[in-house]
């Protein structure tokens, strides 16, 4: 991917890697890597939801929780730009001086039942980020968690109730409440409507796109469900055993996908006109192994456009078209299927 000057930009990564090391024997000797993220670029403009999208096992949450330093990179470069307009390699940073930067950067969490403490009342749990970064006056933070609250869709009275009185769309509505406390300007939001029935997932969306609107929220959107992404993304980067297969606006993804691999994600999303059926790609294999990828380009195994470059040589990430990026070797010659319209 070219690297382009653009002021706009609030994050970029740069060639993130992330190993972990596989352990035998009494020694416990390093004995291979798992790859879990393996040189992944991208960028995020101010203000835009950018997508991860990929099956379990991909990479995609490794990626956000090496973003927000919850897990240390191997190596790359998380290049943040604070409100003050400095940019820092997240990456690299020192452990005391993270700080500052978390109430820059905040995470909505996948399930909203484990990731609240069932001993707390909503006022300690969306308080708590308050009361860590230094408003101790309780009078001043029960007249913001009533205010984050009511901007959630929830009633202020609920504030002294515990977590298991709520169902699960309640419960992520706290979650979000949480994040926004300290006025983040980046929001990871890994699969946060997955957990949720499906009634409720478009009222979470529909939530999220009223706060970016408001609140001129940037979000890195995870998820694995593409008819989601499609509803809430201005870009999406597809990922396949921890490299990015695919990135592009999402029109561009959707309708005119060029990486194999994303033609058979898109024949999976479900039509609701039965007349717009498009014929199921069945990907023949298993994943590829991230501790012992093949050779070439990870996906060929399961590929049935595959040809012997693919199994010799790794594909780069390269733009074909403006803003759409794939690593295929084919990509411009193959006339793959999209979303039918």
């Amino acid at each position: 991917m070219k690297a382009t000057a653009d002021s706009n930009r609030l994050l970029e990564v740069k060639g993130l890697q992330k190993f972990f090391p596989i352990r035998k024997g009494f020694l416990q000797k390093v004995v291979g890597h798992v790859r879990a993220v393996d040189d992944v670029s991208f960028f995020i403009r101010e203000g835009e939801t950018f997508s991860l999208v990929g099956e379990s096992g991909c990479g995609k949450t490794t990626t956000s929780r090496c973003i927000l330093r919850a897990v240390h990179p191997t190596s790359g470069q998380i290049l943040f730009r604070t409100a003050a307009g400095k940019v820092v390699d997240v990456a690299t940073l020192p452990e005391d001086q993270l700080k500052p930067l978390r109430s820059e950067m905040q995470m909505i969490f996948q399930d909203p039942f484990s990731s609240l403490n069932p001993r707390m009342t909503l006022l300690d749990i969306v308080g708590e980020p308050l009361l860590v970064n230094g408003v101790t006056d309780r009078e001043e933070r029960t007249a913001r968690v009533a205010e984050l609250l009511k901007v959630v869709g929830m009633r202020p009275e609920y504030m002294r109730r515990f977590p298991h009185a709520f169902s699960g769309g309640q419960r992520q509505r706290i979650g979000i409440a949480r994040a926004l406390a300290l006025r983040p300007r980046l929001v990871v939001a890994d699969e946060p409507v997955s957990a949720l029935d499906v009634s409720v997932q478009a009222q979470i969306l529909n939530l999220l796109l009223e706060l970016q609107a408001e609140f001129g929220l940037t979000y890195l959107f995870v998820a694995h469900d593409l008819s989601v992404v499609k509803h809430i993304s201005e870009r999406v980067a597809v990922m396949y055993v921890g490299r990015l297969a695919e990135m592009a606006p999402t029109h561009d993804i959707f309708y005119a996908p060029k990486h194999p691999y994303t033609e058979a994600l898109l024949s999976a999303v479900p039509k609701p006109d039965p007349r717009l059926r498009s014929k199921r790609i069945v990907l023949q294999g298993s994943v590829a192994d991230p501790a012992n990828p093949p050779p070439g380009c990870y996906f060929h195994p399961r590929c049935q456009y595959v040809v012997d470059l693919c199994r010799q040589q790794t594909p780069e990430l390269t733009e074909v078209a403006p803003g759409h990026h794939v690593a295929c070797h084919r990509a411009t010659e193959l006339q793959l299927a999209g979303v039918v319209q």
